[in-house]
């Protein structure tokens, strides 16, 4: 069973990653559960005026892949294929996603996200199936 050492450990390694100097997320991760909140800035805006969808993607995949990777203790995860919903505009506030593991098997995982605004309303949801890679989880790749 994954313990709080692991899911410290993938959380540094998390916010770690060179991509998330630029998102500046807040991560929590619990056995097969994921908490995720990234503070919205006017330069994730697209020309309407609101968050692009990239980032409303990376909230609902880091989610949903950080749920999974609880579960894994000795190798990296990959996502396979992911499936966004994006349900309503934000521009203010933040990012609230959580994410949560579905189904497990010994060569596959399918996991949820949803992803709330400042006032607890759905603005997206999506599911992902997962794999493990062969990539070890050790500290040359943030993982300490």
């Amino acid at each position: 069973m994954p313990d709080e050492e692991h899911f410290r450990k993938l959380e540094r390694m998390y916010i770690g990653a060179p991509t998330n100097e630029y998102y500046q997320p807040k991560l929590v991760i619990g056995e097969g559960q994921t908490e995720l909140v990234i503070p919205i800035r006017k330069d994730f805006f697209h020309a309407a005026g609101a968050v692009h969808g990239s980032v409303y993607f990376k909230a609902l995949d880091d989610a949903a892949f950080f749920a999974v990777s609880s579960l894994v203790e000795d190798v990296f995860v990959l996502t396979v294929s992911f499936t966004a919903y994006l349900l309503r505009p934000i521009s203010s506030g933040e990012m609230r996603a959580r994410g949560s593991v579905s189904h497990k098997s010994q060569r596959l995982f399918v996991a949820e996200s949803e992803v709330f605004d400042a006032r607890g309303r759905q603005i997206a949801r999506g599911s992902g199936t997962f794999m493990r890679s062969q990539v070890a989880l050790t500290p040359e790749i943030g993982y300490r």
